[in-house]
């Protein structure tokens, strides 16, 4: 199947521009360091999921779905973005959040609430699963035609969106030694590696564990990569080797916001004007300078931080009070 032949549609801003941190840069004494600008995609605040959610809702229309559900957190930045592509195009929506349901939702859950769409809260995040189904039967069963849009947009649709990504990259010819981004759920990784081997770049992809094992993480994402690349053509079979993790940053635990986020998204705030979230953006940023001050990195290389969005949860009453 050609890139032609997939089913895509195209509602995300792009191409994402790219910027140097030249402040950043000095005040750390390291490499050259680039941004990638995927909070600017355009989708309700952006993020990154708005490139797999082209491919996406595109599979949804075609299997002729009149309802999304999916998951997440209580802030869930995917959730929002899901929230926000079903409005556009005329779906009902229905998110299975983890947390309790607050008094006054803010941030993220505040904007799903505006977008439309009916939430269901589990206290226990081990139930979340059962519950997703048991939505999705329902669903099923009262003629909604629902699609299920998975967590975080990481299955094998839902990833192609950053196999592209990189080929835009390569297209905006900014030289890269490294790219290092936020990975959790696996997709955005997924994606970057086989668009990596498809496209040809030659320099180094580095997730930064959000909240996973490196071995659980290389393994998944060998796995889907695996998986996409039967979607361009002939299988890729890639290989936990394949894949670069770095989880020292994530025993904290997911959303905790530590001395290492917050010096992170202070000095991308003071330095260069930009904002991180504190999940992931601040989680991967962290982690980044750790490595630079840690002459990780040579400092002839330039290495490109992949922004994936999430600026609405610092809003969030659980994390405003790290900044004020």
């Amino acid at each position: 199947m050609s890139a032609v032949d997939i089913p895509r549609l195209n509602f995300a801003h792009l191409p994402t521009p790219i910027e140097t941190l030249p402040r950043l840069s000095e005040a750390l004494g390291g490499p050259r360091l680039l941004i990638k600008r995927d909070d600017q995609t355009g989708l309700a605040f952006g993020g990154n999921k708005t490139r797999k959610l082209e491919f996406l809702l595109a599979e949804a229309r075609e299997q002729g779905a009149k309802t999304l559900i999916s998951g997440g957190a209580l802030q869930s930045n995917h959730c929002r973005q899901t929230a926000a592509a079903a409005a556009r195009f005329g779906f009902d929506c229905v998110l299975v959040l983890t947390g309790e349901k607050p008094e006054q939702p803010s941030a993220n859950l505040m904007l799903d609430r505006l977008f439309g769409a009916e939430i269901v809260y589990v206290t226990d995040r081990k139930d979340r699963d059962t519950i997703l189904q048991e939505t999705f039967d329902r669903a099923t069963n009262e003629g909604k035609k629902p699609y299920l849009v998975p967590y975080g947009g990481s299955n094998s649709t839902g990833a192609l969106g950053y196999a592209f990504a990189m080929k835009e990259l390569m297209d905006q010819k900014a030289s890269a030694d490294w790219i290092v981004f936020a990975t959790s759920s696996g997709g955005t990784h997924a994606g970057l590696l086989l668009g990596q081997r498809t496209f040809g770049f030659q320099g180094k992809i580095l997730g930064i564990s959000v909240d996973e094992s490196e071995e659980s993480l290389k393994e998944e994402v060998s796995k889907l990569a695996s998986a996409i690349s039967e979607k361009l053509g002939e299988r890729i079979e890639f290989t936990p080797a394949d894949v670069l993790v770095n989880a020292d940053y994530c025993n904290p635990g997911y959303g905790v916001v530590t001395e290492r986020e917050r010096e992170a998204i202070r000095l991308f705030a003071e330095y260069e004007g930009l904002l991180l979230d504190p999940v992931y953006t601040g989680r991967a940023a962290a982690g980044m300078i750790d490595l630079v001050r840690k002459r990780f990195f040579n400092n002839d290389e330039t290495v490109l931080f992949l922004h994936t969005g999430g600026q609405p949860a610092l809003f969030a009453d659980q994390y405003a009070n790290e900044f004020r």
